[in-house]
């Protein structure tokens, strides 16, 4: 029974052998065992850590994704009520004009371009349904 044990090698059956990942062309990868990041998470899964085993490539090589084991994906983590703040701290600087309107928009600035929203910066007019006004300045507060 010692001598079998010993034969056994684990082999990874996606490993050409020369180091290198597999390559696939578009729709040649098997779906079953195989997806990108976008195709786990549509599957609510992600990686969990686990190195990709191959490459899919379309376009003549121009646009290529790795690809992951499914059966080695784990769960989506979910969101929590930190992250949420965190994620809407963050487009709020996206989407605030640093300008005198101080208004929240409902899309991101082209702050490095134009420095604030169109209404400031050129005197376009902003749809009123297209931003959140900025909180009113109490009147007590002097």
């Amino acid at each position: 029974m010692a001598d079998q044990d010993e034969d056994l090698v684990d082999v990874d059956p996606y490993d050409p052998g020369d180091g290198s990942l597999p390559v696939f062309r578009w729709r040649q990868a098997g779906r079953a065992s195989l997806a990108t990041r976008r195709q786990l998470r549509e599957m609510g899964l992600r990686p969990g850590g686990h190195e990709p085993v191959a490459r899919i490539e379309c376009r003549g090589g121009k646009r290529w994704a790795w690809l992951y084991r499914i059966d080695l994906a784990k769960p989506k983590l979910p969101m929590t009520l930190a992250k949420e703040a965190a994620l809407d701290k963050a487009m709020a600087a996206r989407q605030t004009c640093p300008g005198p309107c101080g208004r929240r928009y409902f899309h991101c600035l082209p702050l490095k371009t134009l420095g604030s929203c169109l209404e400031c910066f050129d005197g376009t007019p902003a749809g009123p349904a297209s931003y959140i006004a900025p909180p009113a300045k109490h009147l007590l507060a002097a």
